[in-house]
């Protein structure tokens, strides 16, 4: 606001200065009244060009705003009160009430006032009733009294900016702590849970066979080490949840090559038949981001977990392509499929978080997902779709 008021303090001062320099009196008054119009318009133009930088110095320092005052009743005096100019000294309350409170504003409406009561008394003007000659004088009262309530507004203006500024940090701080709890919340569901899940699993398994009357020791060793896998795997698994490990971020991850890889762990670990279809043809590797990959890859583990614990199903597909700019992996079984009229809140409210997680997981990746039935109008068809950007889809 004050940047403002000294742009319109420059454009009065262009507009009256050649009256002023047309009426000072040649020799010593042309050069007084010459300074005046130099001094006053370069601190305006600076101070409306570069306020960030001057105006510092002239809220710490009123007597710059006094020398200002002073140059300018020079050219008052020299053009007269009728000018312009009037209105420039007008501002100069305005300004000290913005800058310095109302004791400011009281002080520099006085001090104006009183050059102009001089100005007018001093000059010979016909005509002039008591009216006119209080005209300007209070006109400075009254902008000293707007400047001082403006600032006072400005003020409550920024302390309630500043306290709706603090309000969405904290709001953004709790929604952030929502985020990070909702996201341990999946990576414990969709990781170390499962894992330590398919550990107990192979332990009783072990325990059964090795109960036996005659122990197969081939079998035993096969076992023991789905085991040890296993619990390697929730090892792993648990430190990168803790240390909230990040692979490289320079660098994509192959998903198709990753997908291979955990559906054959699959098939291995639960004994459910599983046929894995890469996209059709050699195609190169195809790089995604680190953090979209890892939702890619647990909703898919998450889709073939579904299958094999809740879903009763006798053999799992898990497809992939890539077409049209899009990376589609889908996850189809024959099991019972998904109960009709199942919704996320009614999934939330009886405690089931697996298909709630892959919906959130989805959407964290910018992918969509698409729950439907399998083929021949059974079992649950799962399909994941990623847009990949233009340079991997020519690829």
């Amino acid at each position: 606001m004050c940047r403002q008021v000294f742009g319109f303090r420059l454009a009065m001062i262009a507009l009256a200065a050649p009256a002023a320099l047309l009426n000072a009196n040649p020799g010593l008054g042309v050069r007084l009244v010459g300074a005046a119009v130099v001094v006053t318009f370069m601190v305006s133009y600076a101070l409306f060009r570069d306020w960030e930088r001057f105006g510092p110095l002239l809220l710490r320092h009123p007597t710059l705003l006094a020398a200002d005052t002073l140059f300018g009743s020079l050219l008052l005096i020299s053009a007269g009160p009728d000018t312009t100019l009037a209105y420039v000294s007008v501002c100069t309350p305005l300004l000290a009430g913005i800058a310095y409170s109302w004791r400011g504003a009281a002080v520099f409406a006085s001090l104006q006032s009183l050059i102009l009561l001089l100005v007018q008394t001093a000059l010979p003007h016909a005509h002039r009733t008591p009216a006119d000659t209080l005209l300007l004088p209070g006109f400075c009262v009254i902008t000293g009294a707007v400047g001082s309530t403006l600032r006072g507004l400005l003020l409550r203006f920024g302390t309630a900016t500043q306290a709706l500024t603090a309000m969405r940090a904290r709001l953004a701080v709790t929604e952030a702590i929502s985020e990070e709890r909702a996201r341990l919340a999946r990576e414990m569901h969709d990781s170390v849970a499962k894992t330590l899940h398919g550990v107990a699993l192979a332990a009783e398994g072990l325990a059964t066979s090795a109960a036996a009357p005659a122990p197969d020791p081939a079998l035993l060793r096969q076992q023991a080490d789905l085991v040890a896998r296993a619990a390697r795997r929730a090892a792993t698994e648990s430190r990168e949840l803790l240390t909230d490990l990040r692979r490289d971020q320079d660098h994509g991850i192959d998903v198709l090559e990753e997908l291979a890889s955990r559906a054959a762990d699959f098939s291995t670990r639960t004994g459910l038949p599983l046929t894995y279809r890469p996209p059709v043809g050699p195609h190169p590797e195809l790089p995604v981001p680190p953090a979209a990959a890892r939702q890619l890859l647990s909703i898919t583990e998450e889709a073939m977990e579904n299958a094999h614990r809740h879903a009763e199903a006798t053999r799992v597909e898990v497809s992939a392509e890539v077409e049209d700019g899009l990376l589609r992996i889908s996850v189809r079984d024959d099991g019972r499929g998904l109960p009709a009229g199942t919704t996320l809140d009614e999934l939330r409210r009886t405690g089931h978080f697996g298909l709630v997680g892959m919906v959130e997981r989805a959407a964290s990746a910018g992918a969509r997902l698409h729950l439907g039935e399998g083929p021949d109008d059974r079992g649950t068809d799962v399909l994941l779709e990623l847009p990949l950007p233009a340079a991997e889809a020519d690829r």
